[in-house]
């Protein structure tokens, strides 16, 4: 497999796994909040943080984030071309 190749793949993985983990944010952290609702949350509560499920969005939401600049902005190898660039464009100035 080409060097491109490779690094396309790895991007790919990345974005893949990325997805899968939004999945499984949205569906674990739905069902928390159906839980507390029913068991909790109808009565209403005083202030957000008195919502358990706040917790693990939060917590997990950190993770998710880390994630997707991960799979979508960190791209060591666009980095390094766009520093080529530069340096390219100033010596022929």
């Amino acid at each position: 497999m080409e060097e491109r190749d490779k690094q396309l793949w790895r991007i790919a993985k990345k974005r893949a796994e990325f997805k899968k983990h939004l999945a499984s944010y949205v569906i674990i952290n739905g069902f928390l909040w159906a839980l507390w609702w029913i068991t909790e949350g109808r009565d209403g509560f005083d202030d957000v943080f008195s919502a358990w499920p706040i917790w693990s969005t939060l917590g997990w939401g950190v993770g998710l984030a880390f994630s997707y600049y991960g799979a979508y902005h960190n791209s060591k190898e666009e980095d390094t071309i766009r520093e080529y660039q530069k340096l390219k464009e100033k010596e022929g100035k």
